[in-house]
C-alpha cells in the first residue's frame, strides 16, 4: 500500500520495532561484531526477500543462519551443497510403496525444501542442474514434480551462503539467477576485539544458545504492518534515478558507471530497494520510508545486480568502489520534483 490515508501512527509500530530489536539483540550476543550485518539479514527477511551470504570459511555464515531459523520459530532445514547433489534431494521424490490392501502406489517424499527457512550452505558447489531447481522454488514459491505442483510453507526464505576464494569444484552462480536474491551481503573477518572476545568467552568457539522469541503470529502482524509502511514520491524517484544511473547509457550515469559496467540493474532492483528501505523505516520505528533507509538498504541489492567489463578487473574495480561513487554522485533530491511535493529537510518527513 502506498496510500498516505493508512499510515501506521509511530505508537502502532514501536511494539512490533521492540519486539525486531529484542531479535537483533540476541543476534548481537549470539554472534559477536557484526550489528550491521543483522540488521541487513533481518531486513532482507522481512521483506520477504532470501538472502545470499559471502565470506571466506570460518567467518559465521553459517551459524548466522542457524540461530536465525531458531530465533524466529520457524521451521528450519540445512542442506550442505555438493558437486553430486541431485535436485530430488531437495525438492523431494515420488516413491513407489505398497499399501495396506497390496496395491502400488507413488507417494510423494517431500525434500528439506519444505520449510520455512532452507540453509543453502555453499549453494556455489552444486551442478547448475540443482541450483536451477531450487532457484525456481524461490521464484514460484512452489514445487512441480511428476505434473503436479506443491506450494511451498508461507512464510517461505532461502539463506544461501557461498566461499568466493575456491574456484575448483564450483559453479558460480549466473547473473539471472543472483538476481532473484533481494540482498547479497559480504561477511568480512571479525575487528582484532571481537576476535580476542571470542577466544576468551567463547570455549571451542561454541555460541550460546538462541532462544526462540519470536513465532509465526507475530511475524505475520510484522508483514501486514509493513503495506502500511508508506514510500513518499521523492524517495521513489531517488531510487528509480538511482536504479537508472547502474546502466552506462543512462545520460546521468556517473563515470565510473559508464567506465566500468556492462549491463546494469533491472527493475526487480528498483522493487527491492523500495521493499528494503521501507522495512529499515519500520525498524526505525518510522511510518514512511526515508533518503536515509534507501542508502542504507541500496548497496545490498546492487551490488551483485552489476555486470562488471574487463577494463575494471584490470584497473582492480571492484562493485564497492562503483557503488560508493553511484551513492556519492546521485542526488536524493532531484531538481524536477512536482510543485506539490513538500520536503523538510532537518527532521525528514515528506508530504
Amino acid at each position: 500500500m502506498n496510500n498516505p490515508t493508512s499510515l501506521l501512527e509511530p505508537s502502532e509500530i514501536k511494539p512490533l520495532a521492540d519486539q525486531i530489536g529484542g531479535l537483533l539483540g540476541e543476534l548481537d550476543r549470539i554472534l559477536l561484531g557484526r550489528p550491521e550485518l543483522h540488521r541487513l539479514v533481518v531486513i532482507g527477511i522481512l521483506s520477504r526477500g532470501h538472502v545470499l551470504l559471502e565470506g571466506v570459511p570460518g567467518v559465521g555464515k553459517t551459524a548466522l543462519i542457524k540461530a536465525l531459523g531458531h530465533l524466529l520459530g520457524l521451521t528450519f532445514s540445512r542442506v550442505q551443497f555438493t558437486p553430486d547433489l541431485m535436485p530430488g534431494d531437495i525438492l523431494g521424490t515420488n516413491i513407489l510403496q505398497e499399501t495396506e490392501n497390496r496395491h502400488r502406489e507413488m507417494l510423494f517424499q517431500p525434500g528439506p525444501i519444505f520449510t520455512n527457512i532452507l540453509l543453502a550452505d555453499e549453494i556455489n558447489r552444486a551442478s547448475p542442474k540443482t541450483q536451477s531447481a531450487l532457484l525456481e522454488a524461490m521464484q514460484e514459491h512452489c514445487v512441480t514434480l511428476l505434473g503436479q505442483t506443491r506450494p511451498l510453507p508461507n512464510p517461505f526464505f532461502v539463506l544461501a551462503s557461498q566461499n568466493p576464494i575456491e574456484l575448483e569444484g564450483t559453479y558460480p552462480l549466473p547473473e539471472a539467477q543472483l538476481d532473484r536474491f533481494l540482498f547479497k551481503l559480504h561477511v568480512e573477518m571479525p575487528a582484532v576485539n571481537v576476535l580476542q572476545e571470542m577466544i576468551t568467552l567463547r570455549r571451542h568457539g561454541t555460541p550460546p544458545e538462541p532462544q526462540t522469541i519470536f513465532d509465526a503470529e507475530l511475524l505475520q502482524r510484522i508483514f501486514i504492518s509493513l503495506e502500511h509502511i508508506f514510500l513518499p514520491a521523492a524517495v521513489a524517484a531517488y531510487i528509480a534515478r538511482l536504479v537508472a544511473a547502474t546502466h552506462p547509457n543512462f545520460p546521468e550515469a556517473p563515470s565510473m558507471i559508464r567506465d566500468y559496467v556492462n549491463f546494469g540493474a533491472s527493475p526487480r532492483a528498483a522493487i527491492a530497494i523500495a521493499e528494503a528501505a521501507r522495512t529499515a523505516a519500520f525498524l526505525a520505528g518510522r511510518p514512511s520510508a526515508g533518503f536515509e533507509d534507501v542508502r542504507f538498504v541500496a548497496a545490498p541489492v546492487l551490488n551483485h545486480r552489476l555486470l562488471l567489463g574487463y577494463k575494471a578487473r584490470m584497473d582492480k574495480v571492484d562493485t564497492t568502489m562503483i557503488l560508493k561513487g553511484l551513492l556519492e554522485s546521485v542526488k536524493e533530491i532531484d531538481t524536477n520534483l512536482p510543485s506539490d511535493i513538500h520536503i523538510d529537510r532537518e527532521i525528514g518527513k515528506y508530504s
